[in-house]
C-alpha cells in the first residue's frame, strides 16, 4: 500500500510534457532583477516632472525619519554591537519606506538609471541628467522639511541631542584628515552604495512584503554599523544638526561630506551593482531594455 501511495505522488509530480513539476520560486534570480532595475529606472523617467520632484521630496522626508529614529532607539544604549543593531534598525525603516512607496531616492537611481542605460543603445538624453539632478535636490529638500517639523513639534527629548551630536562627530571624523579625509568620505561612499544597491537587489528579488522588508534591513544594518558614508542618510543626519546644533557649518556637510559621499555613491551604485551585474547576465537580459537577446543553446549542450 505504501508503495501504490509513492508511485502516485511521483505521478503526480510529473506534467504532461513529462518534465518534473517543481513549485515556482518565490524570488527573482539575478538577471531578472537587473532586468527589473532597467524598468524602475524607465518608469521613473516616464513620469512628468513634478511627479518625479514630489516623489524625491517625499524619499528625503523618510531619510529624515530614518536618522531619528535611528538615533532614539540607540539613546542609552551601552553595549556596541545592540547599539548599532538598533541604529540600523531604526534607518531601515526609513529605506523601507522609500522602496516599497516606489519614493524616488538619489541612492537608489545611481543603481537604477545605469541598469536602464547600460541595456538601452544610444540613449543620451538630458532629461535623464536633469532628473539625476531634481532628485538630489528633492531628496535634500524634503529631509530638511521634515527636519524643521520636528524641530517645530518640539516632540525630542534632550537626550536625543545628546546622542544626535555624538552622531555628527562619528560622521564628521574625516574632517580631522584634510584632504585625506575627503578622499576617505568618496571611499566611504562607494562602500555605502554598493550595500545600498544590495539592499535594493534583495528588496526586487523579494516577492512579498516580508522579504522585501528583510532584504532592506540587512545591507543597511551594516553601512550603519559600519560609518560607510551614504550621502541620502546624511542628508538626513545634517538637516536635523544644522537645526539643532552649531558644532559644524552647512558648508562643512555639503562640500566635505555630501559632495564627496555622492561621487562615491554613484561609482558603487553605478558601477559596483548596476555594471557589474549587467555585464554578468547580459545574454540572460531579455526584455526590451536590452540590446542582447538570450542566444539559443546548440542542440549538443
Amino acid at each position: 500500500m505504501a508503495d501504490e501511495e509513492k508511485n502516485q505522488a511521483k505521478e503526480q509530480d510529473v506534467t504532461s510534457n513529462g518534465k518534473v513539476d517543481r513549485p515556482s520560486r518565490q524570488f527573482y534570480i539575478p538577471s531578472q532583477i537587473i532586468d527589473e532595475f532597467g524598468e524602475k529606472g524607465r518608469d521613473h523617467l516616464s513620469k512628468p516632472f513634478s511627479g518625479q520632484f514630489l516623489l524625491a521630496m517625499t524619499a528625503g522626508s523618510f531619510m529624515t525619519f530614518g536618522a531619528v529614529f535611528s538615533v532614539l532607539l540607540a539613546v542609552g544604549v551601552e553595549t556596541k554591537g545592540i547599539y548599532h543593531l538598533l541604529s540600523g534598525l531604526g534607518f531601515a525603516a526609513g529605506y523601507a519606506m522609500v522602496f516599497v512607496s516606489g519614493a524616488v531616492l538619489f541612492t537608489e537611481i545611481n543603481v537604477l538609471l545605469p541598469s536602464y542605460l547600460f541595456n538601452k543603445a544610444n540613449l543620451m538624453k538630458k532629461s535623464i541628467y536633469r532628473f539625476w539632478y531634481a532628485t538630489y535636490i528633492g531628496n535634500i529638500i524634503g529631509a530638511f522639511l521634515v527636519a524643521v517639523l520636528i524641530q517645530i513639534s518640539g516632540s525630542l527629548a534632550p537626550e536625543f541631542y545628546s546622542e544626535l551630536s555624538m552622531y555628527l562627530d562619528h560622521k564628521m571624523k574625516f574632517l580631522d584628515h584634510g584632504v585625506k579625509g575627503w578622499f576617505q568620505v568618496l571611499v566611504s561612499g562607494i562602500l555605502a552604495n554598493w550595500l545600498i544597491g544590495m539592499a535594493a537587489f534583495l528588496t526586487t528579488a523579494a516577492r512579498d512584503f516580508t522579504g522585501k522588508v528583510l532584504g532592506t534591513i540587512l545591507p543597511v544594518v551594516l553601512f550603519v554599523a559600519g560609518n560607510f558614508q551614504h550621502s541620502a542618510a546624511n542628508m538626513g543626519y545634517f538637516s536635523m544638526g544644522i537645526l539643532a546644533s552649531d558644532q559644524y557649518t552647512w558648508y562643512e556637510y555639503v562640500f566635505l561630506n555630501l559632495i564627496p559621499a555622492s561621487i562615491g555613491n554613484l561609482i558603487g551604485g553605478g558601477i559596483l551593482v548596476s555594471l557589474l551585474f549587467s555585464y554578468a547576465y547580459k545574454e540572460d537580459i531579455q526584455t526590451s531594455l536590452g540590446q542582447g537577446k538570450r542566444k539559443k543553446k546548440k542542440a549538443n549542450q
